[in-house]
């Protein structure tokens, strides 16, 4: 509170320096001609000694309504950036001007809002209808192919034409999974879960893409707990398989428990194409898809950075590790400090 008012203080008279410098010269001024015509300078100092006194208390008053202003702003300050009408009185014509040049700022401001938002929505909508329509197609798709296998297993191009499709699902997954994740916080449920039971939900949406691409999958032991939202961990789980899957040509996948500095996390390590130094620390970038992505035309920039944003709306962690040519681990930390689940009652009032 002291320090606060020290401050404003000094700025208060850095404020007014020229009006304390203009009424200092007079009284200069006045000394210096009193004393050149040999005038006495009694009452003049008297004179003075008032008029420093007045000036004292006039500036006390001014600095008195400079303080209040200054902490009704301060106090106001996040309120006024929703709420105009709670802008203090202006205390003179400039600041009305500044004030009206601000309430038309932020006339202009909340109309770009509305407009953004009712943008966005419709976007929202459309990609939500879109994804929903699409489904149709891929799943008359699988029924066709299904068809196609039964009556000539022998085609060759029938294996490639299920892993097409297969990917195709999971791409529209992912665009509906962007879509919801904005509004994610409404839609978590944070309890405990074993953790085998959330990789093996991943492991066998994606086992048919195992064995189609006769890739080998080693699951070690994974007896542990975790307190975390299921359907957003298993998400993030299936992307990271995905990408393995994607850029592991021949050996296997490997899922189980170890330490990542001095601390258990889950990894997922692959014998892939791995990704290169210069592309590691933007891996979880926007639409970043690094050398490796590019040169194979498969990478979207989007899987580990929903992962990323996922991961931390989780209070978990996700770490990589990688050499370009020898393939990729990734560290999922999945632990969190004791009493989260209290306190996300204490402020939400219930279990986010």
């Amino acid at each position: 509170m002291r320090h606060r008012c020290w401050r404003l203080l000094r700025k208060y008279l850095r404020e007014h320096a020229g009006q304390i410098c203009l009424y200092i010269g007079i009284l200069v001024i006045f000394q210096v001609v009193f004393f050149l015509h040999n005038i006495r300078t009694d009452a003049v100092r008297y004179g003075c000694f008032l008029t420093v006194g007045w000036m004292a208390l006039y500036g006390g008053i001014g600095f008195a309504r400079f303080y209040k202003r200054c902490r009704e702003l301060e106090e106001n300050q996040t309120a006024i950036l929703t709420d105009i009408s709670r802008m203090p009185e202006a205390a003179g014509q400039l600041e009305a001007q500044y004030q009206e040049i601000i309430e038309q700022l932020y006339s202009r401001m909340r109309e770009l809002e509305s407009a953004g938002r009712i943008s966005r929505q419709e976007m929202l909508d459309y990609y939500g209808m879109w994804v929903h329509q699409i489904k149709t197609p891929i799943a008359a798709l699988k029924v066709m192919i299904q068809s196609l296998e039964e009556e000539r297993a022998d085609l060759p191009y029938v294996r490639e034409m299920k892993l097409e499709l297969f990917k195709v699902e999971q791409y529209v997954e992912m665009v509906l999974s962007y879509l919801r994740m904005e509004d994610m916080s409404g839609d978590l449920v944070f309890e405990e879960y074993s953790l085998d039971e959330i990789v093996r939900q991943a492991v066998r949406k994606y086992s048919r893409m195992f064995i189609l691409k006769k890739i080998r999958l080693d699951l070690g032991p994974l007896d542990h707990q975790v307190l975390t939202d299921e359907k957003w961990l298993v998400f993030v789980v299936e992307q990271i398989l995905s990408n393995a899957l994607k850029y592991t040509k021949e050996g296997g996948i490997s899922i189980y428990m170890t330490r990542y500095r001095d601390r258990p996390v889950l990894a997922i390590e692959d014998t892939g194409i791995g990704i290169s130094a210069e592309d590691l620390p933007r891996v979880f970038e926007k639409g970043f898809t690094g050398y490796n992505g590019r040169a194979d035309k498969k990478s979207t920039g989007i899987g580990l950075y929903l992962c990323k944003k996922i991961m931390d709306r989780l209070h978990h962690n996700i770490y990589i590790e990688s050499q370009e040519g020898q393939g990729t681990k990734v560290y999922l930390y999945l632990e969190r400090e004791q009493g989260f689940l209290q306190k996300c009652k204490d402020e939400q009032g219930n279990v986010i």
